[in-house]
């Protein structure tokens, strides 16, 4: 399990562009106590969302990776030996409970369903969290508190979907890749690149996103067309940072690689 805390400031807030009302969404969530879940392909924005949302209400983030082996006692703690003692250690999602933070289940399919049930106290009018290991002690949310998970559709399989019980009480927030012009503006205010660059980039970014029959598992992200966009600040040339950041990472395929490569070659602004 990959966990990161983070406790922003006001005067920290990262930069999202909203692509539709998801931002007017969640905040409306917030008020209201609600767990949110966000759906959505891969590098579309939904960590950087969050991690908007948790920094404007100036709260704890406690973000989690899920994965295949996470169980239970990740998420809410467990005893461990400190100084010749056994003593308790939250979890992540136990101390977002205690501070009023977020905790952020990242691609919450990815974990054991024993791990996702644990989280239905908390997700419904109770807002508590039950803690057995701990002679079933029962913690109260406290102000602040939010849960959030995300995963992306576009996995989903008979064997990784939410439960329907988990579904139901939530409050579902889709996310998509942004328009051109938005995309345009997310980039510039990320990278600052030739104006040349960056148009070019999106582009090529929308032109991969129609290839519908290409066998990409994956289409380019903005993430991925940002990272390129750093390459080329870096001094790398439009087409070399285009085939790292981009034909590199979506497939491994040598037919579908020199394809996009060729793509690329044929959106570079000095082509």
């Amino acid at each position: 399990m990959t966990l990161t805390s983070t406790t922003p400031t006001p005067f920290d807030v990262p930069r999202y562009v909203p692509v539709g009302n998801e931002v007017e969404l969640f905040r409306a969530a917030r008020r209201e106590g609600l767990p949110v879940m966000l759906k959505g392909p891969t590098g579309c924005g939904k960590t950087r969302l969050v991690e908007h949302i948790a920094a404007e209400a100036g709260v704890p983030l406690f973000t989690v990776s899920c994965h295949e082996d996470m169980t239970a006692s990740d998420l809410l703690g467990r005893y461990v030996l400190s100084g010749g003692e056994t003593v308790w250690q939250d979890g992540p999602l136990t101390r977002a409970v205690r501070e009023g933070g977020i905790c952020y289940l990242d691609e919450i399919v990815e974990a054991r369903q024993d791990a996702t049930v644990a989280i239905h106290s908390l997700a419904d009018h109770r807002r508590e969290l039950n803690l057995e290991r701990r002679g079933g002690e029962v913690l109260r949310a406290a102000e602040g508190f939010q849960l959030v998970i995300s995963y992306n559709p576009g996995y989903q399989s008979v064997l990784k979907d939410l439960k329907t019980s988990t579904r139901q009480r939530m409050v579902a927030v889709e996310l998509a890749y942004p328009s051109p012009e938005v995309e345009l503006e997310i980039l510039r205010g990320e990278v600052d690149v030739r104006t040349e660059d960056a148009s070019a980039l999106i582009r090529l970014g929308a032109a991969i996103r129609r290839l519908d029959d290409a066998g990409l598992r994956e289409v380019a992200s903005t993430r991925t067309l940002i990272t390129a966009a750093c390459l080329i600040r870096a001094g790398i040339g439009f087409v070399d940072a285009a085939t790292a950041a981009i034909a590199g990472t979506l497939t491994d395929d040598e037919t579908l690689r020199a394809g996009l490569v060729a793509m690329i070659a044929s959106y570079a602004p000095d082509a």
